[in-house]
């Protein structure tokens, strides 16, 4: 009989915690999507999921074609401000040393001075080419692994300015429980988002749970070259290939071979509108998600000019996502609605 008091101990206080949780005392499965608040947006991935993973239903998918992707800046995490391009001021900075011709040579000198105007105007009437040649300055001539480095040397070191958290703390509480509860149902979540691949994979896996082979972003053809003695891919930049807008099915169809039947993107540029499209066009069930960022005391509210993201959702019966309404948590470290 003593011997069994250690177990029966042991299975009581497993009951006591169950019973707590309240999965036994209601005979209910945890809610795997506990900060989302109920309502219309909830239920309507949950239907979803449900109705295609049914064996037998008229809407049954098979694993193999449950194919989810997200856009990463302001989908899967804070993109104000954007983290890569704040990636490319800590490395025009730390570069500068060696480069003193900067301090009077644009888009350099701006960015060393701070001067944001330069660029916001470089935007809107030169198409970003000053942005780009900064990216091409701080993402290139280097080995793939000095290139890890450096954005994992970033990405310790800095922090949001308005959280004061490291960018991967900025992450989407509610989608990293969507993202879960989709490949807990035999999906497979991929990134397809406008940034660069390389500069994703370094924390994809750890930050989301996504795999570097299902990071899709933009890129530029590396080589494969001998440096001091060493064989190592070497970033380049010939052949750059940006996945934004309607390249993104593009690039999907390339990396992937399938249409996936569950995209999530958000509004600010309608840079989602392309691979929420594409979803569309698939023979099986699908399911368009779109993140409105207007919860302006916990995160960010703006939008577009034309309003382009939310009349496609409109037009093709895609599921919008208030922040406000339905996030009852947006961090990870907290941030909770009233």
């Amino acid at each position: 009989m003593t011997t069994r008091k250690p177990i029966l101990a042991s299975a009581t206080a497993l009951l006591a915690l169950l019973a707590l949780t309240g999965s036994v005392a209601r005979g209910q499965a945890p809610d795997p999507l506990p900060s989302w608040a109920e309502g219309p947006a909830k239920a309507a991935i949950v239907r979803f999921v449900q109705h295609v993973t049914q064996p037998g239903g008229a809407k049954y998918v098979r694993p193999e074609e449950r194919i989810a992707t997200f856009d990463q800046d302001g989908t899967l995490w804070s993109e104000q401000p954007v983290a890569q391009l704040e990636f490319v001021t800590y490395r025009i900075k730390q570069l500068a040393p060696q480069h003193p011709e900067w301090k009077n040579q644009q888009p350099y000198k701006a960015l060393l001075e701070g001067d944001n105007s330069f660029l916001v105007n470089d935007l809107t009437h030169n198409h970003g080419k000053a942005l780009m040649e900064l990216v091409l300055a701080t993402h290139t001539g280097m080995s793939i692994e000095d290139f890890n480095r450096s954005v994992r040397e970033f990405l310790h070191a800095s922090r949001h300015p308005r959280y004061n958290k490291k960018y991967t703390e900025t992450i989407y509480q509610p989608m990293l429980e969507l993202l879960r509860y989709l490949r807990a149902n035999g999906f497979q979540t991929y990134i397809c988002s406008g940034g660069g691949v390389d500069f994703m994979r370094v924390f994809a896996e750890e930050t989301y749970g996504i795999v570097p082979e299902h990071v899709i972003g933009s890129f530029a053809m590396n080589t494969f070259k001998q440096v001091n003695g060493k064989w190592t891919i070497i970033k380049d930049k010939t052949n750059l290939f940006i996945n934004d807008g309607l390249t993104k099915p593009v690039g999907i169809d390339q990396q992937i071979g399938r249409i996936p039947i569950f995209v999530a993107g958000n509004i600010r540029t309608g840079g989602d509108i392309g691979q929420l499209t594409y979803s569309q066009t698939h023979r099986l069930p699908n399911f368009q998600l779109l993140i409105n960022h207007d919860d302006k005391l916990r995160e960010f509210a703006y939008s577009e000019k034309d309003n382009a993201s939310l009349k496609a959702a409109k037009k093709g019966s895609w599921q919008v996502v208030s922040m406000k309404k339905d996030w009852k948590t947006i961090f990870p470290f907290g941030e909770k609605a009233d």
